[in-house]
């Protein structure tokens, strides 16, 4: 699948875990996949965890967490917010040095209740293959989770932002993949080169690989204008925004201006 260009991009992301874009993503995205949960416990494979923010939430609920995660300096940010984790939660989170391509190492057990992927797929050559090895894993009834930038409003940020020279170079790109029927590129705001999908363009790849979308979500359509270490607000103004991004990101027509889409599926029966 390709190597992940997120790498040089690690110390930015690190550093700003605590900021507003990044607090409204993480509670957005449990949220949002919280109603379609099966009964638990559960067994949960999170690919590309990360730091671990939704791995140790799931930990935290009693579920048992596999966590993927390639990198080492990663890794060692999320055993630093494991250890915030009791003891008996901790023994139900295990932590893999591998990635998408070597899912197949992972084979206790061999497949999950739910299959998270968030914020990974932007940074690969390609989305099917990703979506394919993920629906390989997912048990029958389970789910799979998926986080990826929304092709379909590149433009949104920037013209909120009243940037308009920035607005129409990725109106432009837009245009110019769909003409060449690729998939639209930018480079994000962790300084890395990265790509975009788009609702259609997960459907389909969620079809390919016997998935049905059952629901998706639009994460960041009225905050995502603030600059990247904006700190997040405390107390009722955060629980307020927080409530308002949730209405918003499923809720037509707004849902489709979210800077990421979230799209969650389930196996064909």
């Amino acid at each position: 699948m390709g190597d992940n260009t997120f790498v040089a991009g690690q110390q930015p992301w690190l550093e700003r875990l605590g900021n507003l874009r990044n607090v409204v993503r993480q509670e957005l995205v449990t949220r949002q996949l919280e109603a379609h949960l099966p009964r638990g416990p559960l067994r949960v494979l999170d690919v590309g965890a990360g730091q671990g923010t939704q791995a140790l939430r799931m930990a935290r609920r009693g579920h048992s967490v596999t966590a993927v995660e390639p990198d080492g300096r990663m890794r060692a940010a999320f055993e630093q917010a494991a250890a915030g984790l009791t003891p008996g939660e901790r023994e139900h989170v295990t932590l893999v040095a591998t990635d998408l391509a070597g899912l197949a190492s992972v084979t206790q057990p061999t497949a999950y209740d739910v299959v998270m992927c968030h914020g990974v797929l932007m940074y690969l050559p390609e989305s099917r293959s990703a979506v394919a090895a993920l629906a390989r894993r997912t048990a029958s009834g389970g789910v799979v989770s998926i986080v990826a930038r929304n092709g379909g409003a590149m433009a949104w940020r920037p013209a909120a932002r009243h940037d308009w020279s920035a607005a129409l170079a990725m109106l432009d790109e837009t245009r110019r993949a769909a003409a060449e029927g690729r998939d639209a590129r930018y480079r994000n705001e962790i300084g890395v080169d990265a790509r975009a999908d788009t609702l259609a363009s997960l459907t389909a790849d969620c079809e390919a690989a016997d998935l049905d979308v059952v629901a998706w979500y639009g994460i960041r359509v009225a905050s995502d204008d603030v600059a990247v270490d904006e700190p997040a607000p405390a107390g009722d103004a955060l629980a307020t925004l927080l409530d308002v991004e949730e209405r918003l990101g499923a809720t037509d027509p707004y849902r489709a201006l979210g800077t990421l889409v979230h799209v969650v599926a389930r196996p064909r029966t």
